[in-house]
């Protein structure tokens, strides 16, 4: 029977395109924890940066709806998705972006608040 460890495996996917100021990383945050996957998601400056760590069929599922269900003002150009190292993570979290990803990032254009995020906004368990 093969052990935990060998049925958990790591993918980091790079995403360039309109991918910050859209409510990215909190959409990969509510998938990660749907998929029940552990990682992170950071912004840089080219995108947004995910790692995520799991059983392969949860990190097929989780890849499919990136593509899929991407928040509506998202524009997702290119990505490049590789394994890596298994880091035996326990949970996901929303990293810090980096100093330099305000630099050259694509700009979103100007929207209005949507559905989604003034429930989350008024929700004061959320």
């Amino acid at each position: 029977m093969p052990s935990m460890d060998s049925m958990r495996v790591r993918h980091r996917f790079e995403l360039v395109g309109i991918v910050q100021g859209v409510g990215f990383r909190p959409f990969v945050y509510r998938l990660a924890q749907r998929f029940r996957l552990a990682g992170y998601v950071r912004n840089h400056s080219r995108g947004v940066t995910i790692e995520v760590e799991g059983p392969p069929d949860s990190l097929e599922q989780f890849a499919q709806a990136l593509q899929r269900e991407q928040p509506p003002a998202a524009v997702i150009d290119a990505v490049d998705r590789r394994s890596v190292d298994v880091q035996h993570a326990s949970d996901f979290v929303i990293v810090a972006s980096d100093a330099e990803s305000q630099q050259s990032t694509p700009a979103s254009p100007d929207l209005a608040t949507c559905d989604d995020c003034l429930r989350e906004f008024f929700d004061r368990s959320d």
